[in-house]
């Protein structure tokens, strides 16, 4: 009876935490539901998911290996057997068992296409896989064909047809940003080579006349401004990146001043005001240089007895400003102005202070278009630039190491 009585009672017990257990499992399990969100936001959250990394290897086109990745990850996102990403000019990507399709897959991107419409087309047996139908739908782009998306799949529905149209032209769209992306590199590339050639024939023109002048009365002095000319065109032609330092370009700037005041003399009077601590910020590669010599060229050139002009750095919140100052004879605010739009050199009057608009361009580009210059000048009060930039770049790296630069006067 004992025996009865205890078996009943440790039946009862492990009933009871079997129940106990289900109902916190059960528990659990709702409540990761609700974390999760219902059935159709976790689908939405899958298809972008999906989406975001397909991107991620559609930038740089059709025709390399990443095309490969993107094929797998857009397969998931239309849940067919086998993909195939085709480009025009003859490369294909598949994702699944369907290597034996490349021959297919390369008739179909030569058959013309009626416009931007999907089309259904019978696998041949020849192709040996078990997917009787491919649904392509064309990747245009300006106008031309650039590519064609392919589903395989054991049926045609209605559904799938649909989705591979609209898989087509978001790839379209993501190489659209491509381009656009690299149309930018190029612009940003072009606006550096300009700013060079701005540089050059200038500036070399007055620097060798200077040199030349030295060199029966003084060479020493003459084997000195040599010198500064090569570590200054070196630092300017430079191919080794398109972001520097504080340092690097106050060095390559000190190298300019010297080789300016070889021509300007005493008339010509300098001083740098930096903070040690910004010495070791990133910068956009020649974006301080071409504000310094804006400041001799147009501020200081044209007034007989020269001036002054000042240079210096600060920390402020999460940004480095830079201001370069001289106190020459200005500028018309409206004619500066037009200069730094969006215009071509002929239509604003040649190259008038196109290093001003050049590094304003960049740095809009790089940062925002808060972070466009700042200039105050009217005709003969002078001229003031404020640069800002922020003081932690993690996307953005100098290629060469800082040197210490003093806040003397040059």
């Amino acid at each position: 009876m004992v025996d009865s009585t205890l078996i009943a009672a440790l039946a009862g017990a492990l009933v009871g935490a079997i129940l106990t257990l289900a109902v916190v499992i059960v528990w659990r399990f709702a409540r990761g539901s609700r974390e999760l969100g219902s059935d159709g936001e976790q689908a939405t959250y899958r298809t972008l998911h999906l989406a975001s990394r397909a991107a991620e290897h559609l930038r740089g086109g059709l025709a390399d290996d990443d095309a490969v990745r993107a094929a797998r990850h857009l397969r998931t996102l239309l849940g067919c057997d086998i993909l195939a990403i085709a480009d025009a000019r003859g490369s294909v990507a598949i994702d699944g068992s369907g290597e034996s399709l490349r021959p297919f897959v390369a008739s179909i991107v030569d058959v013309p296409f009626d416009g931007a419409r999907t089309k259904v087309v019978a696998v041949p047996p020849s192709a040996r896989v078990a997917t009787p139908w491919a649904i392509a739908a064309p990747i245009i782009v300006d106008g031309c064909l650039a590519g064609v998306v392919i589903a395989f799949a054991a049926s045609r529905h209605a559904p799938l047809v649909r989705a591979t149209g609209e898989v087509a032209r978001w790839v379209t769209a993501q190489l659209r940003l491509g381009d656009l992306e690299a149309s930018r590199t190029a612009l940003a590339e072009a606006q550096l080579r300009s700013l060079r050639s701005q540089i050059s024939p200038h500036f070399i023109y007055n620097a060798l006349n200077a040199i030349a002048a030295f060199i029966i009365t003084d060479p020493p002095k003459a084997r000195e401004l040599v010198i500064e000319f090569a570590d200054f065109t070196r630092y300017s032609f430079r191919r080794a990146g398109d972001f520097t330092t504080v340092a690097e370009e106050l060095r390559s700037i000190h190298s300019y001043l010297v080789l300016e005041r070889a021509r300007f003399g005493d008339r010509l009077e300098v001083t740098l005001r930096i903070a040690p601590e910004t010495l070791s910020a990133v910068i956009p590669f020649l974006s301080v240089q071409p504000l310094v010599e804006n400041s001799v060229r147009h501020g200081l050139e044209a007034r007989e007895r020269g001036g002054r002009i000042t240079i210096s750095t600060e920390e402020i919140g999460a940004n480095v400003q830079i201001v370069v100052e001289d106190n020459g004879v200005g500028m018309d605010p409206d004619h500066l102005e037009a200069h730094l739009g969006r215009q071509t050199e002929h239509e604003s009057g040649g190259e008038d202070h196109i290093g001003l608009r050049n590094v304003d361009t960049r740095l809009r580009r790089v940062y925002g278009d808060e972070y466009g210059l700042v200039i105050e000048t009217n005709v003969g009060a002078g001229t003031l630039v404020r640069m800002n930039v922020p003081r932690s770049q993690p996307m953005h790296h100098a290629q060469l190491a800082p040197d210490t630069v003093t806040g003397a006067a040059l």
